[in-house]
């Protein structure tokens, strides 16, 4: 009984969302829509940033990597979840873990940066017009970007590298859709302290950073705003933008402060299983609708790609 209880796990078993049998086609279908949505809106906005000029701006660039991590984030998570709900519960090897792990936070970590990098580019825009073009260069954009890329792949290497340390026997089942860092320190048999410290420090700086940030730079912009443009025409443009950038940040940021930033063994499974739903899987595909919906240069230059197309 002690050479099965310390039998390593060579593989795990994701559990999915829900195991109620009579939604799972139900969940399927509305899953699908969302992914597919995601991955045509988000891959719309990437060729329109490309092959668009009057696109070629900071801040459209950046709404470009914010598309580009949509659609990996998508692809990370959903297809194997959609394949659970059509066939049942879904195999995965322990490097298979491991890489879904390192990437589902690579792209989470990046776009917690990247939002907080937008928020700068539309207080420079908004608070120093005339400096804009200076400050925002394609150089600093390309910079700010690389950095909001790198910070994301470090971050999740360090959860990555410390996880693959821990030994996994005996219980295998994961009550998750994907393979997150809390549910497999759940199932680790060695001590696991070091690898929980490492998520509450590490993970509650990289969101709450660039999220005081983000409430700064709109604060400023705001004051600005109030105090220095008189007319209410000439205020309604830089807000109707920002409230376009404040909603997407707070689609991403609500359920993942919710998720993370609490001390994670405290936490409930099945919440955490529900807020994750939210930015894997609903906020990729609400991003692209928001943009094209209250963005007039979007909307036309979407017209004139299909336009091109077809």
């Amino acid at each position: 009984l002690a050479m099965l209880n310390q039998t390593e796990v060579s593989e795990f078993i994701l559990l999915g969302p829900t195991d109620i049998q009579g939604l799972q086609h139900f969940f399927f279908i509305s899953f699908l829509l969302l992914y597919l949505t995601s991955l045509l809106g988000n891959g719309a906005i990437v060729t329109m940033v490309i092959s668009e000029p009057r696109l070629h701006t900071p801040m459209y660039f950046f709404l470009g990597n914010l598309s580009c991590l949509d659609i990996f984030y998508s692809i990370v998570t959903v297809p194997r979840m959609l394949t659970g709900f059509l066939f049942g519960h879904q195999p995965i090897s322990f490097g298979g873990c491991l890489a879904q792990l390192h990437f589902f936070h690579f792209l989470g970590s990046t776009e917690a940066v990247l939002l907080a990098t937008m928020a700068y580019d539309r207080y420079v825009a908004v608070c120093n017009p005339l400096r804009y073009a200076l400050v925002m260069c394609p150089r600093t954009c390309l910079l700010l970007a690389v950095a909001s890329w790198s910070t994301g792949f470090v971050r999740a290497m360090m959860h990555s590298v410390m996880t693959s340390q821990l030994r996994f026997c005996g219980h295998n089942h994961i009550h998750h859709f994907f393979c997150d860092i809390k549910p497999l320190l759940n199932l680790a048999c060695s001590s696991t302290s070091l690898n929980m410290t490492l998520l509450n420090v590490v993970t509650t700086s990289i969101v709450l950073g660039p999220f005081t940030l983000i409430v700064l730079s709109y604060l400023c912009i705001i004051s600005f705003i109030f105090q220095k443009v008189r007319s209410q025409e000439e205020r309604w443009t830089p807000f109707c933008t920002c409230a376009t950038h404040l909603t997407t940040m707070a689609l991403f940021y609500i359920p993942v402060l919710f998720n993370y930033t609490p001390p994670s063994s405290g936490s409930s499974p099945k919440r955490d299983v529900q807020v994750s739903l939210m930015y894997s899987a609903a906020t990729p595909a609400l991003n692209p609708l928001i943009y094209t919906l209250r963005n007039q240069e979007v909307r036309s230059a979407l017209k004139k790609t299909l336009g091109r197309k077809l």
